[in-house]
Formats: C-alpha cells, sequence, structure tokens
C-alpha cells in the first residue's frame, strides 16, 4: 500500500473516531466490535420471539399475521432502527419492538381491531412521542424527574433485566398456585438440561467478571453456546412447550436453512378506527404512549448510567436527537407491522462488555440485517445461554443503589417501589409510575411540596390515570 493510501486510510480513520467519539469516551474500535457483537446475541432472540406473540394472536376480523414475514420486518426494523440511532445519538442503545407493547397489542388491542388498525394506533402513539420529544417537553419532564428517582430506575431495570433472565433460564417458574405464585425450577429442583447449561453459562461468565478478564461476557455467551450445542448433540431436546424438559425458545442446532427474508407486512396500515370508537381509540393511544414514553426513558437513563456517560442530573449526551429518534422507533414499528421498536434494556450487555459509542449499534444492526437471510446467526444462541448474560449485567446495574441517600423514608419507599414494581409486574413503565406518584405524595405530605416540579405533578396525575384505565373505560363504555 503506497504512502498516500496509507495517510487516506487514517485520515478517514481519524473523522470515524472523532465522529463517533470513540477514543474521547475512553473506548476501541475492538471493544465497540465486541460490545455491538454481544447486544446483538443478547437481543437476538426478539427475532424468534416477536413473530411467537405476534403470529400468534387473531384479530377482530380473525385473522393473523405470518410468522415468515413477522420474522424478517422485526429483523429488518431493528436493525435498521439501531444503526440510525447509532449515527444520529451516537450512543450504544440497540432497537427491537418492545416485548410489553407488542404482547399489549396480541393480548388487548387486536381483540377490538383488526392488525393494520393496531399497527395505525402504534404509528399514532409514535408521531405523538416525536412531537413531545422534538417540543422538549419530554426532555422536561425527564429534567423533572429527581436524582434518586434515576437510579432508581437504573437498578430497577438492573432487577428486571437479571428476573427476564431467570425467567427465560427456566430456574425461576410460575408454580400455577395462588401461594406461591413463582419457584425454582420444577417444584423446587433444576430439573432440565437447558437450565443447568444457564447454571453454568452463568458461573463462567460470574468467574470471568470477577477476576476482570476482558470480554467476559462475550467469552461466557461463546462457552454457554458451546456447552449447548454439545447438550443438543447429546440429548436430542426439542422446544418447549412440546418439550417441557427442551429449550425454551429455539434449539441450538447449526442448519444450513437460507432463505429470503418476505417483507409483504410492510405497508399494511390503517387508520380508520370506526369500528372502535373515538374515545377507546384514544385510550389505546394513551396506553401506548405511557409505556412507550416512560420504558424508554427509564432504560436509555439507565443504561446511560451503566455506560459511565450520564452527567449528574442524569441527562446523557444528544438526549433529545435520541428521544426523537426513539419515537421514531414506534412509527417504523407501525408501518412494518414489527409493532413499536424502542430501546432494549438487553444494550446493557453489550455496555457491559465495553461499548460505548454509537459504532457498537452499527455492529448490531449490521448483524440485525444479515440475520434476515441468515436465521441459524440469530437461532443457535439459546435463551437459556444469553439469559447468563443478562443476569449478569443486571448485577452490575444493582450496584448503582450506593449512590442514593436512604436515609430519608420519603426517599426510601419511593425508590423501593420503583426497583421492585419493575420486575414483579414485568413492566418498567409500571415502576416508574409507582415510582413517581408515591414520590409526589410522600414528599408532599412529608412537608417538602415546594421541592416538587410542577411536570412531575401532572406526570404523576397522568399515571394515576393509566392506571385507572380499566375502570375508566367501563365508565365511558355505558
Amino acid at each position: 500500500m503506497s504512502d498516500t493510501a496509507t495517510k487516506t486510510e487514517t485520515r478517514a480513520t481519524g473523522r470515524l473516531n472523532a465522529f463517533f467519539e470513540i477514543s474521547t469516551r475512553g473506548s476501541t474500535w475492538w471493544q465497540e466490535v465486541r460490545g455491538g457483537l454481544v447486544t446483538f446475541v443478547t437481543m437476538a432472540y426478539i427475532i424468534v420471539l416477536n413473530p411467537i406473540i405476534l403470529s400468534g394472536a387473531k384479530d377482530v376480523a380473525h385473522h393473523s399475521l405470518q410468522f415468515p414475514q413477522v420474522a424478517a420486518v422485526t429483523a429488518l426494523t431493528a436493525g435498521v432502527m439501531t444503526i440510525l440511532f447509532g449515527l444520529i445519538a451516537r450512543l450504544p442503545f440497540a432497537f427491537a419492538a418492545g416485548l410489553g407493547i407488542n404482547s399489549f397489542l396480541a393480548v388487548s388491542v387486536v381483540r377490538q381491531v383488526t392488525w393494520p388498525e393496531a399497527m395505525g394506533l402504534v404509528v399514532i402513539e409514535g408521531v405523538i412521542i416525536v412531537v413531545l420529544s422534538a417540543t422538549g417537553l419530554r426532555r422536561l419532564i425527564f429534567d423533572a424527574v429527581p436524582y434518586s428517582l434515576k437510579i432508581a430506575i437504573t437498578v430497577g431495570i438492573g432487577l428486571f433485566i437479571a428476573f427476564i433472565g431467570l425467567v427465560d433460564s427456566g430456574l425461576v417458574k410460575s408454580t400455577g398456585l395462588a401461594s406461591p405464585p413463582i419457584g425454582l425450577g420444577d417444584d423446587g429442583s433444576i430439573a432440565t438440561v437447558p437450565t443447568v447449561v444457564f447454571v453454568l453459562t452463568l458461573l463462567i461468565t460470574g468467574v470471568l467478571v470477577a477476576r476482570k478478564v476482558k470480554g467476559a461476557i462475550l467469552v461466557g455467551l461463546v462457552s454457554g453456546t458451546v456447552l449447548a450445542v454439545v447438550a443438543q448433540l447429546i440429548w436430542h431436546l426439542g422446544a418447549q412447550p412440546k418439550d417441557p424438559s427442551g429449550w425454551n425458545l429455539n434449539i441450538p442446532a447449526v442448519t444450513d436453512w437460507v432463505s429470503l427474508p418476505d417483507f409483504g407486512l410492510i405497508g399494511h396500515v390503517s387508520f380508520d378506527f370506526g369500528r372502535l370508537g373515538a374515545l377507546a381509540a384514544v385510550m389505546l393511544v394513551f396506553t401506548l404512549v405511557f409505556s412507550n414514553f416512560f420504558d424508554a426513558m427509564g432504560t436509555m437513563t439507565g443504561l446511560s448510567k451503566e455506560a459511565g456517560l450520564s452527567e449528574a442530573d442524569g441527562t446523557f449526551p444528544r438526549l433529545r436527537s435520541a428521544l426523537i429518534v426513539e419515537g421514531a422507533g414506534a412509527v417504523a414499528g407501525g408501518l412494518t407491522s414489527s409493532s413499536s421498536n424502542t430501546v432494549f434494556i438487553e444494550s446493557g450487555a453489550g455496555i457491559g462488555e465495553g461499548a460505548r459509542t454509537g459504532f457498537a449499534n452499527v455492529v448490531t444492526g449490521v448483524l440485525f440485517l444479515l440475520a434476515m437471510f441468515f436465521t441459524p446467526i440469530a437461532r443457535i444462541v439459546p435463551s437459556e445461554v444469553a439469559a447468563a448474560a443478562l443476569v449478569i449485567v443486571g448485577a452490575l446495574m444493582m450496584s448503582q443503589i450506593r449512590s442514593i441517600d436512604l436515609t430519608d423514608f420519603s426517599v426510601l419507599l419511593p425508590v423501593f417501589l420503583t426497583v421492585i414494581v419493575m420486575p414483579l409486574t414485568y413492566s418498567i413503565a409500571n415502576g416508574i409510575g409507582a415510582g413517581f406518584i408515591s414520590w409526589v405524595v410522600v414528599q408532599a405530605l412529608s412537608g417538602k411540596a415546594r421541592s416538587i416540579s410542577p411536570l412531575l405533578w401532572v406526570v404523576a396525575a397522568g399515571f394515576a390515570i393509566y392506571f385507572a384505565r380499566g375502570p375508566i373505560e367501563a365508565l365511558f363504555a355505558h
């Protein structure tokens, strides 16, 4: 290579470094690649899980979405939005279809509307989020949140991530009883090979992290995947629910299956809500907005804190751009029928592996786009192995609680409710709502009403309506 070519390449690399602020944030190209890869591995399950959720529900007209089509648009939208966020916000927060909203659509919304109409509601929700972000109102609400609650959100997300991992691994299961509702494995014991693989992966990764080994989470994931493939070759397990002792989601077997993605669902959106009625449509949009608004805010707060990118007040670089792009993820998800796309808490795994810039997002996004064609890339790592990384990251995020002064009970109670409600209700928004409402009430009645931002009063009132939406809808239905 000539000296001129070498200098040109060096200048190009320098410009990219400056654009993504890789050196400024104390990162390296390899750290970003490694972090982006780990984030993809921990998120890849969504390419399988989102189609299972959405295609498994029939709408009010008895129509259902096709699994291959949902899988294709899930990977496409996640890839495009993740790259877009990395280029605009330049933060290592990857995007995919939000599990809370897709479940809400499949379980509740399509009982009242068709799938195209449900996706129309998602598009409207996304537009509202974009407007709130662009006008600065979303930032004002963000700034109004007390520091202790922001940290509590981080800790709550950590427990939420860990709980997701424990459930996905099969270590924690529903007992089917009123008390206790959940328990350890099957009747208090670890009874399946996949769960044993999870435990071994968790211990391997935990030891590597404790010994401060570079790439500990990635090494743990690779090790766990090797164990899973070997176990599959020996026991030939199936997938649940057909095989109760089998893998939770995808079987860790290498195949040569390749197919062209089917994008037939793109543009299947309707804004005709005549069968639903104006009030019901408004309430559904309201619910979607609240879920997306605060889930994303809480997730980005926690991730930025974990990445060491947040300021003392909990804000982080290019906050407005990040919030606008996040809202655009809902619009994109509705237009592609993949459901609202938002920042994924699993990005914490990549951050734990060293990701600090948007270049990690570019890596993750490209892998999502490749996964449209090569399903084994997404399917070879079983959720039990990815779950171990989630538990490790959850433990790391839990450590942030040390920066909260818990000697004041008016702070302790809202923090506690924020942290505990998230995992127990499987919703970041519910935890934030419980924290906001309890903060306003306890602080006000403790003689500290003047310290509460007016916006926090408004948001707390909004959450009160959000939590009471069932009775409110029933009231207006008669």
